[in-house]
């Protein structure tokens, strides 16, 4: 159920507009297709990001290369896109509409997989996959905000995240299984065309993609029927600024917010750690399961199902709390009005399993141990993963609403970097402390972080008191 500010919120910026414009009260089947639009984009950007992971060996000896940090960069290069693009991709979603932001990146994505796929030479290729990078980070910063623009209900909405962080750590895994797989029959270059195919066949249902951002179909509506713009509860104020004073705006809010918001800084911190943990294990594995084991590409690329059926595990845990959560709610449990115990229960508990999964895996990767052993670890990351992301992203959503997607833009940039530079590190980490300890050195900094959902139960509500973006929501 909508509370009264959510709703004014929308209410105030549908003024004027015709009921079939209002993204809110579409069908329920053309939200539907719009959420399936929004899970396509995030896919393709999640399978893309690990995609050349088990072809890595291949492509730099296919290039005559030696360097060993090489191979690394190919997953590098896309995250510092990833890390860059939504600075530019959620605020101008704000400005210039959700749909212009998603279709352009979609096609640009498709382009750039092209030329991965025929690039002549390794530098080519590893500028094509900042490229892809760049175009593919756009779904991580403006699919939550199209499911806040459509969903005013909160368990709607939280589902439709939930379903959204899933697919987020559910189809990385399959990008070392691809490669892996094809670079031992066929061209790595094969790869690129199997991640073009897929996005070819959803590429009409992006097309077809409606605008959802209340405010710039406002706008693109009084715009045509010449109204007076200055109306009721803009984002802006009363009085709509001049172009460049609203693009100085809305390029610096995610600077703005990642400095003054204490909710988004600290949310920032503690998924970075967890995605970048998730992209160190494309190369901690290899260094695990084939330098221990002797498991060839293929069979390290299986290692990472456990992760992805830990994940899936989370989303039905996820469910079945909004479900409880609303039940509460509507019997009149006190605690279940308060934002906050609408979505960090669910990440206090899955810290302890990020936490315990990188035990496990460390302490269990010996010779004399089964590899199956360690690689049942990524059932407890996989759902603990899902579990912090989507709670922490909901929180963040319901709390800045119209806004999110700024604030998602600088968390988006916060986990690319982390994810850049600590994979980077894999080598020499692993190299340099061992198995066991580098595992365990992650767990220890996963411990102190764990701390973040239980701080924001007990001084959320006074952050979001303080905080001015959600004052300005609340008027």
């Amino acid at each position: 159920m909508a509370t009264g500010t959510e709703n004014s919120v929308w209410l105030d910026a549908a003024v004027l507009l015709p009921d079939e414009k209002i993204p809110v009260k579409f069908s329920r089947a053309k939200k539907l297709l719009v959420a399936a639009a929004g899970l396509v984009s995030i896919s393709n950007s999640a399978l893309a990001s690990s995609l050349p992971s088990g072809a890595a060996s291949e492509i730099v000896k296919d290039f005559k290369i030696t360097n060993p940090l090489y191979p690394v960069l190919l997953n590098s290069v896309f995250m510092i896109g990833f890390a860059f693009g939504p600075l530019v991709f959620g605020p101008l979603s704000e400005h210039i509409g959700r749909r212009l932001v998603i279709i352009g990146t979609y096609v640009g994505y498709m382009i750039f997989t092209i030329c991965c796929a025929v690039s002549p030479s390794y530098s080519a290729l590893i500028f094509f996959r900042f490229l892809c990078g760049v175009a593919a980070s756009s779904p991580n910063v403006v699919v939550g905000p199209i499911y806040a623009d459509i969903f005013d209900v909160p368990e709607e909405r939280g589902n439709a995240v939930s379903i959204y962080g899933c697919v987020t750590a559910m189809l990385p895994p399959f990008g070392p299984i691809i490669s892996g797989y094809v670079v031992e029959k066929y061209s790595w270059r094969l790869s690129f065309w199997i991640a073009l195919a897929i996005s070819g066949v959803f590429l009409p249902l992006i097309l077809w993609l409606p605008e959802t951002y209340i405010h710039f179909i406002r706008r693109q509506h009084m715009k045509r029927n010449n109204i007076e713009l200055a109306v009721v509860n803009d984002p802006y104020g009363k009085e709509r600024p001049s172009l460049r004073e609203e693009l100085k705006i809305v390029f610096s809010r995610p600077f703005i917010m990642i400095v003054k918001e204490p909710v988004v800084l600290f949310t920032g911190l503690y998924l970075s750690l967890i995605y970048a943990t998730l992209y160190l294990f494309f190369q901690s594995y290899f260094i695990i399961y084939q330098g221990v084991y002797g498991l060839s590409a293929g069979e390290v690329g299986l290692t990472f199902l456990p992760v992805s059926g830990g994940s899936l595990s989370a989303l039905f845990i996820s469910l079945w709390y909004t479900s409880y959560h609303r039940r509460c709610m509507l019997s009149g449990a006190e605690w279940a009005m308060k934002i906050e115990y609408r979505r960090l229960p669910l990440a206090c508990f899955g810290g302890p399993l990020i936490i315990i999964s990188l035990f496990w895996l460390g302490w269990t990767s010996f010779p004399w141990i089964h590899p199956a052993v360690p690689a049942m670890s990524g059932l407890l990351f996989g759902a603990g993963y899902i579990i912090i992301f989507m709670s922490l992203l909901n929180y963040v959503t319901d709390a800045y609403r119209e806004f999110s997607a700024s604030a998602q833009a600088s968390m988006s940039t916060m986990r690319s970097i982390t994810a850049v530079c600590l994979p980077l590190a894999a080598p020499q980490m692993y190299g340099n402390l061992g198995i066991q300890w580098a595992c365990s050195l992650l767990g220890f900094i996963t411990l102190i972080l764990a701390i973040i959902p239980f701080a924001f139960i007990k001084y959320g509500e006074k952050l979001r008191k303080k905080s001015p973006f959600c004052q300005q929501l609340a008027t």
